[in-house]
């Protein structure tokens, strides 16, 4: 027999198919991990086929070295994915295989965790064995008396109790017996039991009814509607039917919090997928799926690649967020990546919002997928009243500051009353720049064109690009003043500008720098919801999902930020964000109030989000996308280049240009526009960034797009890396 083997060597060059002799004492299944040789040396690869025969010389085929795990790794499923993606993204067979499993399980970094356990022998009858035992012998009758009543104990814990020689004599009585046990490294372990099913109301109920319909469905549903619940009946059903169920969320904060609800009510039939766990949790979480002892993937993006099989349903909740697309190597469409796995399974598909994306929005309007709405919040409990406050008015009165004197005031009210309150403010760090005023000179990352980050608590600047950090200089570096004045206020700014007007409040902070490590997020959510703090400050990880009964109040700081960063999204996002942060406020019983502060309070998107009025959003919104030529009339597609060498980066972008403009020539109907220019962020990471845009027409998407990766295929230059991507979420 001979296997079809992807080597694990993610370059061009490489990226291909090589055949391998399978030995007769060896055997080999379809997507098992091998190791092989690989021009002298050995590597890892995946077996991707089974043959009979080869075109090569069978000679000259070399024999797989061993298999490299006692299970089969890539389901058949995931093969086919592979496939898929490599022609919907031109993306490396290696890179993708590499999605399939955890990181640490290349190189044998992690392996499943055993350890020594100690059981009464088969057979032995308990009785008999203790009366050929002296009565004095008290540690050893103890070990056979623990045993009696359980399968096994851990020989460390049986040692620790009664000593490790009572143990090594039972042992060579032939009474019990030493064997390795497989440790479950389980994430979360405080999160446990069986929960109490909360009964739907007719909204969730009629819900649940329709989406089990089958198919793709868009559940567009109010914040506060109570689409959890209806995700958990959904995936109740499904198990029922003896299949398994995926559930995406977008933030790894939101993580802890769903895998509270799921696990309440599904017990160790959940598992979780994503970067925040350690190496041999993920392993374990992984396998435990793999397996089939785990039936519900719980997790961020990745956790779309879950080794299961017979998949009922895949949710993707806030399926608006942008962290659904993956915007570094391999680039990925969730979605899409959804889509397909439904499909393949026959599977149910659920993309859920209170702000779905205008793409997913219109796709239902279209009839492309099942439209189900919950208009109204869980036991009919009003949405907050949304108050816009004008900034401009603010500093004609005097006010420079961020905090406007209705936040404050509201913010003093709801305190004195003994509830909670979320301020959002989409930047961390202390200061956004920092400025010299008399030369105009901003401090910059040296290897990023990008304004660094002030964090006074660290006494650093940061690039939130490359993670780079620098001293701060007393003078100029340009001009030598010490003239040097901070830009605008991020998120350790406002908690400290706060803690001078309310000095007995308690402030928790929740952002990028204070979330390190894999409990940082679940550490300060239950702090929060525990009363442990009265306010929670933080960026747009506090924007969705969460649910704190006593929170009334939410500050929206500088809410223009997101709305003009040059974006064709730009206004989508701000609407999304805007109503998400609002709906944590009054989600139980006490009424809920949002201040949101912007310098262009008369925009349009403002007037929409304080209606809570997403189809009039969608209406304007949509016409203004079809009138503009954008997604998604349009496919948005971007080549991007990078390099060290500026010169050559430029040249190559040069020669693509050329060559893309002779396909738009040739396609003249299918493309709308085509141009080259610099990213808008020049450099990142010491590399220069060039890109050509284009805007093709989706009717042609499948015949021209493929084109475009031939074209960047065939011109290649050294030290210059291009990739493409389709309707990219952050052109900057």
């Amino acid at each position: 027999m001979i296997a079809e083997v992807i080597v694990d060597i993610s370059t061009s060059e490489i990226d291909k198919v090589f055949d391998y002799l399978i030995p007769e004492d060896l055997s080999i299944n379809l997507g098992d991990r091998v190791e092989v040789n690989f021009a002298g040396r050995n590597i890892e690869g995946i077996v991707i086929n089974l043959k009979e025969t080869s075109s090569f010389d069978f000679n000259k085929l070399k024999p797989i070295n061993k298999r490299l795990d006692d299970f089969t790794a890539i389901l058949p499923e995931m093969i086919d994915l592979m496939w898929y993606m490599q022609k919907k993204y031109n993306l490396r067979l290696a890179d993708i295989l590499r999605l399939f499993i955890p990181v640490q399980l290349r190189g044998g970094r992690v392996r499943e965790l055993k350890r020594n356990a100690v059981r009464l022998k088969s057979g032995i009858d308990f009785d008999e064995a203790l009366s050929k035992i002296k009565p004095n012998a008290v540690a050893q009758r103890g070990v056979l008396a623990r045993l009696f009543d359980i399968p096994w104990e851990w020989q460390s814990a049986l040692a620790q109790e009664f000593g490790a020689s009572p143990i090594k004599t039972l042992e060579e009585k032939g009474f019990i017996e030493i064997f390795e046990q497989t440790v479950e490294r389980k994430p979360y372990t405080e999160i446990v039991g069986m929960g109490e099913k909360h009964k739907l109301t007719d909204e969730q109920a009629a819900a649940v009814q329709e989406i089990m319909k089958g198919g793709e469905n868009l559940l567009f549903g109010v914040t506060g509607s109570g689409k959890t619940e209806v995700y958990l009946d959904c995936i109740e059903k499904v198990l029922e039917m003896g299949k398994t169920a995926i559930m995406l969320v977008p933030e790894i904060s939101l993580t802890p919090q769903t895998m509270n609800r799921f696990r309440a009510r599904f017990g160790d039939n959940v598992a979780l997928l994503h970067s925040g766990l350690s190496a041999g949790e993920r392993y374990d979480e992984w396998l435990s799926l793999l397996k089939g002892k785990a039936k519900i993937a719980v997790g961020a993006r990745s956790a779309i690649y879950a080794p299961m099989q017979n998949i009922g349903i895949i949710i993707i909740d806030e399926e608006h967020d942008s962290s659904y697309t993956s915007e570094s190597n391999p680039r990925y469409d969730t979605a899409v990546i959804a889509e397909y796995r439904a499909k393949y399974n026959d599977a149910v598909l659920v993309k859920g919002s209170a702000t779905p994306s205008i793409a997913s929005f219109k796709r239902a309007i279209d009839g492309q997928s099942r439209l189900v709405t919950m208009k109204n919040r869980v036991n009919k409990r009003v949405l907050p009243e949304i108050e816009i406050v004008d900034m401009c008015a603010e500093i004609k009165k005097g006010n420079r500051t961020i905090l406007s004197e209705a936040f404050v005031d509201g913010l003093k009210a709801t305190l004195s009353r003994g509830e909670q309150a979320m301020v959002f403010i989409n930047r961390r760090g202390y200061s956004s720049f920092m400025m010299c005023r008399k030369c105009g000179y901003v401090l910059k990352c040296t290897q990023c064109d990008v304004s660094l980050t002030w964090h006074r608590e660290e006494k650093r600047l940061k690039c939130h690009y490359c993670g780079s950090q620098f001293t701060v200089p007393s003078v100029c570096p340009s001009c030598g003043s010490d003239s040097i004045r901070y830009g605008r206020d991020g998120t350790e700014k406002i908690v400290a500008d706060l803690q001078k007007i309310f000095p007995t409040t308690k402030f928790i902070r929740m952002d990028n720098d204070t979330t390190r490590g894999k409990t940082g997020h679940l550490s300060i959510l239950t702090a929060f919801r525990n009363g442990e703090a009265d306010v929670l400050v933080g960026t747009q990880m506090i924007a969705k999902g969460h649910d704190f009964p006593k929170v009334t109040f939410v500050g929206i700081l500088d809410a223009d930020m997101s709305l003009y960063i040059g974006d064709y999204m730009a206004i989508e996002r701000t609407f999304q964000l805007v109503t998400q942060v609002a709906g944590r406020a009054g989600r139980d019983v006490l009424a809920g109030r949002v201040i949101l502060q912007s310098y262009s309070p008369n925009h349009y998107v403002f007037h929409f989000a304080s209606k809570n009025d997403y189809e009039g959003f969608y209406r304007k919104e949509i016409n203004v996308r079809e009138v503009t030529n954008f997604p998604p009339f349009v496919e948005l597609v971007r080549i991007l280049l990078s390099g060290e060498n500026e010169d050559d980066v430029f040249l190559l972008t040069k020669t693509l240009t050329g060559e893309t403009r002779k396909l738009s020539e040739q396609y003249k109907t299918a493309f709308v526009s085509l141009k080259a220019m610099k990213s808008p962020v020049k450099k990142v990471e010491n590399k220069f960034r060039y890109q050509i845009m284009m805007k093709i027409k989706p009717e042609f998407e499948d015949e021209v797009i493929p084109l475009i990766y031939d074209i960047t295929n065939k011109n290649k230059l050294k030290g210059v890396l291009v990739f493409v991507e389709q309707n990219p979420q952050n052109l900057n």
